[in-house]
């Protein structure tokens, strides 16, 4: 077994920290757009070089190769069928003897638990970054625990309670996802008109998976509540992407018909523009059922200059404040009266609005936030930062 702290703390006194970022590849969602964030803006890090290694090819590998990210695949691997995993623990392995990594950073348990243990076969040091709150009790969880890394990023306070759950007493440190700055100029009067949306119309926007805890159905109801105001439609961003998402999106559509609001309600799919769809919108909703580990969503709506609106609980209170949104209880008729005050005050959407951008740069300013991973993981003895 080589060494690969050596060797790491050899090249990282004269060339860029070298991490291998480590993912399943199947899905696309936050984590994935976290990854994909971390290829396109690399050149404000000059000093960590990302690398990836995915074990299914899909939009994550395409846009990644997009950016100009070197991947790796490493084939597909199910835990059902053992004989797949011990394929990409080999090609992983392979990967490590060839090309010098100082940090190989496995997102998510599943990543952690099948390839983790190929890390440490290879003597490199292996960090976990935690996209969730982690109770460790599920099966998955057990499993990544028999891998304990050297370093566990987290992306919020509320998830950091949660590591110890997993890894007490191993080093870690807060780093909130990065997101791109800035508006887009993006042509409000054709998208809306694409999505049958009048330019005078207030649009709520909703952009995530769908899940049920993602609040939805919540949503829905509150605007129910609020079928004797004529102007406002509801955008709804994601596209089904299991089973269980194709009936939970039939759901929605039959609770919109038999609250008869059905009308007023959009459903965009899968979106690749998602900065354009925020820009075009006026208020961003999603009234989660359940706490978000961070919700990089909400950065992106402020970024965009849109008052957020969501459930006091999880990540959202570390984003939202009342200088640029609402925090309510997971009540449909308290979600409707704050609504209604948005949709039918303007002046007040444009003040928190405008404060939107500062918040949005002082929590995930993607220059600092990438400092902060490059130093937790550069160095072999990383700080906490909270």
């Amino acid at each position: 077994m080589r060494s690969g702290l050596a060797a790491g703390a050899a090249l990282a006194s004269s060339h860029p920290m070298r991490m291998l970022h480590v993912n399943s590849g199947n899905l696309f969602g936050g984590v994935e757009t976290i990854l994909v964030t971390l290829a396109r803006l690399r050149h404000l890090c000059p000093d960590m070089e990302p690398a990836f290694a995915l074990c299914y090819e899909g939009r994550l590998s395409q846009e990644l190769e997009a950016a100009g990210a070197k991947v790796h695949i490493l084939g597909e691997a199910r835990i059902s069928r053992p004989w797949t995993v011990w394929q990409a623990r080999r090609r992983l392995r392979h990967i490590l003897r060839e090309e010098p990594f100082q940090m190989v950073m496995c997102h998510m348990p599943w990543s952690l638990a099948v390839l983790g243990p190929a890390v440490r076969a290879e003597g490199q040091r292996l960090g976990f970054f935690a996209h969730a709150f982690h109770e460790g009790r599920n099966w998955l969880e057990r499993l990544a625990r028999l891998t304990k890394p050297d370093v566990i990023v987290v992306n919020s306070r509320f998830t950091e309670r949660g590591v110890a759950n997993l890894f007490p007493g191993v080093t870690r440190g807060i780093v909130h996802p990065p997101v791109e700055p800035g508006k887009v100029e993006a042509c409000r009067t054709a998208l809306r008109q694409a999505h049958n949306t009048a330019e005078d119309a207030v649009a709520i926007v909703q952009i995530s998976r769908l899940e049920a805890w993602k609040g939805h159905l919540l949503h829905l109801q509150a605007l129910a509540h609020l079928k004797d105001l004529t102007n406002w439609v509801y955008w709804v961003g994601g596209g089904a992407q299991r089973p269980e998402e194709r009936e939970y999106l039939a759901q929605l559509v039959r609770t919109a018909e038999e609250s008869g609001i059905a009308e007023r309600v959009r459903f965009l799919g899968e979106r690749t523009d998602v900065r354009e769809v925020l820009a075009a919108a006026d208020i961003f909703c999603q009234p989660n059922l359940g706490p978000e580990p961070f919700g990089i969503v909400f950065i992106e709506a402020l970024w965009a200059g849109l008052p957020v609106v969501s459930t006091a609980m999880g990540g959202a209170l570390e984003i939202i404040d009342d200088s640029c949104g609402r925090l309510v209880t997971p009540n449909a008729s308290e979600l409707a009266v704050v609504l209604r005050q948005l949709i039918t005050n303007r002046d007040l959407r444009a003040e928190l609005g405008r404060n939107g951008a500062a918040r949005a740069y002082r929590l995930s300013d993607p220059a600092e936030q990438m400092r902060v991973l490059s130093e937790l993981c550069g160095n072999g003895q990383p700080a906490i930062h909270s």
